[in-house]
């Protein structure tokens, strides 16, 4: 899987991972889409854990309905792509729109918990907190989205070396269960340089707890072949 979040800091002067303070929406339009984004997230969690009665769950779903048919009305852009080239660029940069929409760290995607990630020095650092609608096993964050934050986070740590690149291979451990509405904290470190192959570790902590770790392979490929790739010809 591509480590896109890594790869856009290749060109990005204005990097969203030197400080773990979350950068401000580039415009108003994309402040706005937070705030929904926001509201959805809200919404997706509260319809996994509500005991509401069907009458009332189906009176929200024609309310949402109507909020769908009226952001339909607006043109539909699918991939980074069309939003880099929509209205003169109105919406922004390639990196600052994945930055945006990503599925695990954008503050402007529902599906993104998000998660939040900085580098300090030869470190890398992390935090997130998953809701019920992340369970797996009882309580537990599921595997699957372990899994996904590791390599979105390892990806992003590939920044420490200079030449990031996409996933090889990803092996994770899971040493006790990683808890629900909990905020975790990551580590990542890489371990080793080896001509174009990057090999990081990571770790996922609880309450002081280590819950999972994991070893990543990347390997790089240049900002030119990932453009090719992403059907992207930069400005």
């Amino acid at each position: 899987m591509i480590s896109s979040e890594t790869l856009e800091t290749m060109s990005d002067n204005d990097s969203p991972f030197d400080t773990p303070d979350q950068l401000a929406p580039l415009n108003d339009d994309w402040a706005a889409r937070r705030e929904v984004a926001a509201a959805a997230r809200s919404l997706i969690e509260h319809l996994t854990t509500t005991t509401s009665a069907a009458a009332d769950l189906r009176a929200v779903a024609a309310a949402l309905r109507e909020q769908i048919a009226r952001l339909a009305e607006a043109p539909q852009l699918h991939g980074r792509k069309a939003f880099v080239e929509f209205d003169n660029g109105r919406l922004g940069t390639w990196s600052s729109i994945g930055h945006e929409l990503n599925p695990l760290t954008g503050q402007g995607n529902p599906l993104a918990p998000p998660l939040n990630m900085w580098i300090e020095g030869e470190v890398a650092h992390g935090r997130v907190t998953l809701g019920w609608q992340y369970e797996g096993p009882p309580s537990t964050v599921h595997g699957g989205f372990v899994c996904a934050i590791f390599d979105h986070f390892l990806g992003m740590a590939q920044k420490i070396t200079g030449q990031p690149g996409v996933t090889g291979t990803l092996t994770t451990r899971f040493h006790r269960p990683t808890p629900l509405d909990t905020e975790l904290t990551l580590i990542g470190r890489v371990v080793e340089v080896s001509g174009r192959k990057n090999m990081l570790s990571g770790e996922i902590w609880a309450n002081g707890i280590m819950t999972a770790s994991c070893e990543g392979l990347f390997i790089h490929i240049s900002k030119e072949r990932f453009q090719q790739m992403a059907g992207h010809r930069g400005a």
